[in-house]
């Protein structure tokens, strides 16, 4: 009932709670050039040289004479005056826009607009996700379809962890195991509560393993292969140091992913319902059972496939980690494994790259200079290098039926899409907040870099490349990338699930999710078959693909 008062009396007060404010018009006749969303309010409306140019608090409007500008404040990086006249807004998504004045008291007058209100919130109320909420809760009170629709929290992924489960067949009798060890984050705050690890490990054994790793991050598994069995874990890096440090129950933990992985896939062929409690029911090397039919006795032997460890860093990069007290596994102490290292750049490296691009997309083309200047932002080299590592990790479960187990230093339906971006991003504690500059005084440029765009390019990368396998189109991903800074929806907000249950985020804001549904016909790819090819013959090449960039740039 508490909870309840709460709603309602942030729906009654949303007016107040978030008021509106009458713009301020350069000149008296002038009009808000574009329709308000609930809970905006413009704030300034102007004359440009050749546009009307308009600033909420949620947008920069400039409309020109041919064209329409819509940026959200968050999506800008910077803005500078250049040559007296020209307002130069740079954004988090590679666009570029600028804006001619008349005179240079205009062209500073915007500029010392926009720098107020360019920056990460003191509060994270003040992120304008928040009035967009509380003003659709008013206004669609009495419309229940319609309020649904635009203002649910989103169907986050918790609800959905079993049905996953279920869904990609793990053996939850037999070699699996669900555990609550992490409810209310107690143990890993970058976690999900729930959990999967082979059945057999305890949780006072999870305990001990997450103190030899990185921010506390245990190996977990996130993926099973539904024809092999062959599963996917994800973890921080152990905390091997100089002094070479181990820990016993992290190698059983390590080893025992791919025993599950074999008991997993032999008990759906062989063994009837029960269940292992103990480690000692699996031996070292292999699992010997005997079951009974009606009229033999079969002996089946369980050998686990060699897991391969993959760390995204260089081995350089591992062994200096050493120095800060990370490290990288020890083949001689994870029998039955295999480390690569994949050879990837750090965010420092990729930020660096991104914006070298950005710069690029701006400038005019040199047909003669072209394609060696976008070598240089090595933009292209990051993308095959990730497209290299995932196809490393398909090859190995479905091909060759071998789990995996990714770490570094750091920490294909639509409904399909939303659950990984979900678990994968979300629940497992990417860091929306730094890395896209919109936490709470996030003023540390360092700890900015454009992961998750990255990502979204490479999957834009193949749906170039398979252009009937994926059920969304190209628009899906730059909505995705967009509102991934905008704050206009409260899914990107904060480091990690537990930041956002401790500040009701999902209560207080809406779901990108209600913009990127199936039924918006906008974002669906028409030539999408259900029987396409699929992707394992993927072209990894850096010049494969140099005209497309799923931040919209185009590369000319």
């Amino acid at each position: 009932m508490e909870e309840e008062g709460l709603h309602s009396l942030e729906c009654i007060h949303a007016n107040q709670i978030f008021p509106k404010k009458s713009p301020v018009l350069e000149e008296e006749n002038m009009q808000v050039p574009f329709p308000e969303l609930h809970g905006e309010f413009a704030e300034y409306v102007g004359r440009a040289e050749d546009a009307i140019i308009a600033m909420s608090n949620y947008r920069l409007h400039i409309k020109f004479k041919e064209s329409v500008v819509n940026v959200p404040l968050q999506l800008i990086e910077s803005v500078e005056c250049r040559d007296m006249f020209q307002l130069h807004v740079t954004c988090k998504d590679c666009k570029v826009v600028r804006c001619q004045f008349s005179t240079f008291e205009q062209c500073q007058e915007w500029l010392k607009r926009l720098n107020v209100v360019v920056r990460p919130p003191s509060r994270l109320e003040e992120l304008f996700s928040f009035a967009f909420h509380a003003w659709c809760m008013d206004v669609y009170a009495g419309e229940k379809e319609q309020h649904g629709e635009l203002c649910r929290p989103g169907e986050h992924v918790t609800s959905w962890f079993k049905n996953e489960v279920e869904r990609m067949g793990f053996d939850t009798q037999n070699a699996w195991r669900i555990s609550d060890i992490n409810s209310k984050f107690r143990l890993c705050p970058s976690y999900p509560q729930q959990l999967l690890v082979p059945a057999w490990i305890t949780d006072k054994e999870l305990e001990n393993v997450s103190a030899f790793r990185s921010w506390k991050r245990f190996p977990a598994v996130v993926y099973r292969h539904l024809s092999t069995g062959a599963v996917i874990a994800r973890c921080g890096q152990p905390e091997v140091s100089w002094w070479g440090w181990r820990n016993a129950d992290d190698e059983h933990l390590v080893q025992s992913i791919a025993k599950a992985c074999a008991v997993d896939s032999s008990s759906r062929k062989h063994i009837p319902n029960g269940t292992y409690t103990n480690s000692s029911d699996l031996p070292d090397t292999d699992f010997e059972s005997s079951i009974t039919n009606s009229s033999e006795v079969e002996t089946l032997v369980i050998q686990p496939h060699k897991l391969l460890i993959l760390d995204a860093r260089s081995y350089a990069a591992a062994v200096a980690n050493r120095a800060k007290g990370g490290g990288c596994e020890c083949p001689e102490y994870y029998p039955n494994c295999e480390v690569v290292f994949m050879g990837m750049a750090n965010i420092h490296s990729i930020r660096k790259s991104f914006q070298s691009l950005r710069f690029l997309c701006t400038q005019m083309p040199d047909p003669a200079n072209w394609l060696s200047a976008l070598e240089s932002t090595k933009w292209l080299q990051h993308l095959s290098l990730l497209l290299k590592a995932a196809l490393l990790v398909v090859n190995a479960v479905d091909r060759d039926q071998r789990p995996v187990l990714v770490h570094c230093s750091d920490v294909i339906s639509f409904p399909g899409f939303q659950v990984l971006v979900e678990t994968e991003w979300l629940d497992f504690g990417h860091k929306f907040a730094d890395r896209c500059g919109h936490g709470e005084n996030s003023e540390d440029l360092n700890e900015r870099c454009p992961v998750f765009l990255q990502w979204l390019d490479c999957v834009h990368q193949l749906q170039r490349q398979f252009p009937c396998s994926f059920e969304f189109n190209e628009a899906f991903l730059v909505k995705l990338v967009q509102h991934a800074y905008s704050c206009l929806f409260g899914t990107f907000l904060c480091n990690s699930g537990k930041e956002r249950e401790d500040r009701h985020v999902q209560e207080r804001t809406c779901s990108v999710w209600s913009l990127l549904r199936p039924a918006n016909r906008t974002l669906r790819n028409m030539l999408y078959s259900s029987h396409s090819e699929t992707l394992h013959f993927v072209v990894t090449a850096v010049f494969s693909s140099l005209h497309f960039c799923v931040c919209g740039c185009h590369c000319h």
